[in-house]
């Protein structure tokens, strides 16, 4: 995909390498900036898992994390992405299992429906070059320029929404709003400031999400809304649950069909993320690295299978932390998937991230979403804007919209189908941008 010449200021690129402290410390940016755990612990929650299963579950979802994240970033795709545990499963897994009979044992179910649609994400990349095609068949510029965009605006209300006006115990939404824009200040401060220090400002602009998040959690402390108990709670070390080992595995034809149609929603949001990190680096994504990304997609989520967890995907907030910090070394990237696999081994470590307020990553997460969708808009600006262009950049933003923000209880009514895709906006957005470049007739 071409894109437009670069205009950030990048002051490591995708291959070179970095000290050991200084990979460490935006490796813990990249972490920090995650919600890991929120996945995990929704569906834990729902099918109320009791508080040894629910933490073994929350466990495996930082250890597949970090893995898929080591294979992707370091030996197939060899992109700086960071993997998590995708949302758009969500509704299937709990569908699965409450059809399991639910509780642990309707996990069982949902592990055996993951791994053979795994396996067949893994076969669409470098064995069979299948993926590749379908990107440059029905991906061109505008359209990736368009997932971009979408992937950023999509996560805007997201962040809003679930983090920000959510309220949960002696919280107020005055409150939260104070500490999201403590955080949001904090980063973009660090982040103008350290561009305009130049050389002497380096440190600060690599520390901005650490020295926000950081600074959010000092003003919660003041606010009464910083609660660190689960922290001394927690157990130092333990393993998480392995499929087939601690857990019986069983297979039914109709929810490995449903797993598969997820799959390919999933795929479409990653992709999305992929376009995000090569307008941020400014190198265009090759055939190869496309198909390798597919293969590395499908063996990061049959490993998360096989760890008692559900699929991943590569997080497009990551995308925007390297356009703030201007480093996109994949030796950040080694040290994230690290970081994720001892949080999810050292139980106290896991419990340090999950402890950090809601509003707080809202606010950082806010400034990504900012930074992500004007890489997009910096895509699609060669793009000449007549009628049926402004149509195929926009509308999807609206689709990715619509599904954020359609109400629970009417998504509810619709076919499951339907409410996988809504499940996720940026793939929703995603779908919509690729038919309306496919059906909509060029102007003359």
């Amino acid at each position: 995909m071409q894109q437009a010449a670069p205009e950030i200021t990048l002051t490591a690129q995708p291959d070179d390498p970095l000290p050991i402290g200084k990979a460490a410390l935006l490796g813990l940016q990249h972490v920090l900036a995650m919600d890991v755990y929120i996945v995990p612990f929704i569906i834990a929650s729902v099918l109320a898992f009791s508080v040894g299963d629910a933490g073994a579950f929350i466990q495996s979802a930082f250890v597949a994390a970090g893995v898929a994240t080591l294979i992707q970033s370091q030996l197939l795709m060899r992109l700086p992405v960071v993997q998590g545990p995708s949302f758009v499963p969500i509704g299937a897994v709990l569908a699965i299992a409450f059809g399991a009979g639910g509780g642990i044992g309707g996990l069982s179910a949902v592990i055996g429906a993951l791994i053979p649609g795994a396996i067949l994400v893994m076969l669409l990349g470098s064995p069979t070059g299948i993926f590749h095609r379908l990107v440059n068949r029905f991906v061109p510029p505008i359209v990736g320029g368009a997932i971009i965009i979408v992937v950023g605006v999509a996560l805007m209300p997201v962040a809003l929404k679930e983090s920000v006006f959510a309220v949960h115990g002696s919280a107020t939404v005055g409150g939260n709003i104070i500490l999201a824009f403590v955080a949001a200040l904090f980063l973009v401060g660090c982040m103008l400031t350290g561009m305009a220090m130049g050389a002497k400002g380096a440190w600060l602009r690599l520390l901005s999400v650490i020295i926000a998040l950081v600074a959010g959690c000092v003003a919660a402390a003041f606010m009464g809304q910083l609660d660190m108990s689960a922290v001394s709670a927690a157990t130092w070390f333990s393993m998480p649950r392995i499929a087939f080992l601690n857990l019986d595995v069983t297979f039914s034809f109709s929810a490995m069909l449903t797993m598969l149609i997820v799959y390919i929603v999933v795929l479409a949001e990653t992709t999305g993320t992929w376009f995000a990190v090569g307008a941020v680096i400014d190198k265009p994504l090759s055939d190869e690295q496309l198909d390798r990304g597919a293969t590395g997609e499908g063996l990061g989520c049959l490993i998360s299978a096989l760890l008692c967890s559900t699929p991943v995907t590569g997080y497009s907030s990551n995308a925007g932390i390297i356009a703030i910090t201007g480093i996109a070394s994949r030796a950040a990237f080694a040290a994230a998937g690290i970081f994720l696999v001892l949080f999810g081994l050292v139980g106290k470590l896991s419990a340090v991230i999950a402890s950090i307020p809601g509003p707080v990553i809202g606010g950082v997460f806010g400034v990504l979403c900012v930074v992500i969708a004007m890489n997009g808009f910096r895509v699609v600006r060669g793009t000449p804007l007549t009628e049926r262009n402004m149509l195929v950049i926009g509308l999807p933003i609206l689709m990715a919209l619509f599904a954020t923000l359609a109400p629970p209880d009417f998504v509810k009514t619709l076919p499951d189908l339907v409410q996988y895709i809504l499940g996720s906006s940026i793939a929703f957005g995603a779908v919509w941008a690729i038919v309306l470049h496919q059906i909509l007739p060029n102007s003359r």
